[in-house]
């Protein structure tokens, strides 16, 4: 069965919106929303089959879309998933649950359909990228999965320095400045916009190709100015004391060397 791109992209919105519709009523029982983030990780990675299955591009180009994104998805969901499982609901969600009040769970709600929206958009990229005709040169592949590597690795090392960090009790209400974390406050976010980079050199002499620059700006944007660093630094900022000198000295996003 072969369905055009836009009918594949209309069945993955739908498919997502069910989902997160789903999870929204999990969340309502638990008062928990932090759920979405293991939900947002995998869902988006599975979009990359999805397009694969439907998609008449030659069988390398099928084969990346399925398996690279998928992956990806699966390794972040089931990091934040036994994160998150049986803690306290994140501060970020209870600081929205608490503005919002009597009106929590509709707007709660309409908060998850904002994550499939912006699912959608990143996954633009992967649905321009199944509709090439022509196989990519090997050196195209070579560069995809080499930047694909570095930027899963990297945010999986990141992730595990952070949790070893955490799990230590003389750590708790400190900064985590060791690893990766010592070159960058958020080295996670970083790899994962760079994630979304390693897709390009196949986007190259594809028709629609250019679309492929939007889920890593889609991306930095969520990241640096909406969801990522702004609510996570301002919730780090009142809790930990060490962390205004922690904003001084290290680079915010993109792996540097600190300050003296």
């Amino acid at each position: 069965m072969t369905l055009a791109p836009w009918q594949t992209f209309l069945l993955g919105a739908v498919l997502l919106s069910t989902l997160f519709t789903l999870t929204w009523q999990v969340q309502l029982r638990t008062k928990n929303a932090g759920i979405v983030d293991a939900v947002w990780a995998i869902t988006l990675g599975l979009l990359g089959p999805l397009y694969a299955a439907f998609s008449t591009a030659p069988d390398v180009v099928r084969a990346l879309v399925a398996v690279l994104p998928a992956v990806w998805g699966l390794r972040l969901g089931l990091y934040l998933w036994v994160r998150n499982h049986g803690k306290p609901e994140d501060g970020r969600y209870a600081k929205l649950r608490a503005e919002w009040g009597s009106r929590a769970d509709y707007k709660m709600w309409e908060f998850f359909q904002y994550q499939v929206i912006f699912s959608m958009l990143i996954s633009l990229g992967l649905l321009s990228i199944s509709m090439r005709e022509t196989a990519p040169a090997p050196w195209v592949v070579v560069l995809t999965l080499a930047i694909w590597v570095v930027s899963v690795a990297g945010e999986a090392i990141a992730d595990r320095q952070l949790a070893a960090f955490k799990a230590n009790p003389a750590n708790k209400g400190r900064v985590c400045r060791q690893g990766l974390w010592k070159y960058s406050r958020h080295p996670n976010y970083f790899f994962e916009v760079l994630h979304w980079v390693a897709y390009l050199p196949l986007a190259v002499g594809a028709l629609y190709g250019a679309i492929a620059l939007l889920p890593p700006l889609v991306m930095a944007f969520l990241l640096l100015k909406l969801s990522g660093i702004p609510t996570t630094e301002a919730q780090a900022a009142r809790t930990r004391p060490e962390y205004a000198e922690y904003i001084r000295t290290t680079s915010s996003f993109i792996p540097w060397f600190p300050k003296r």
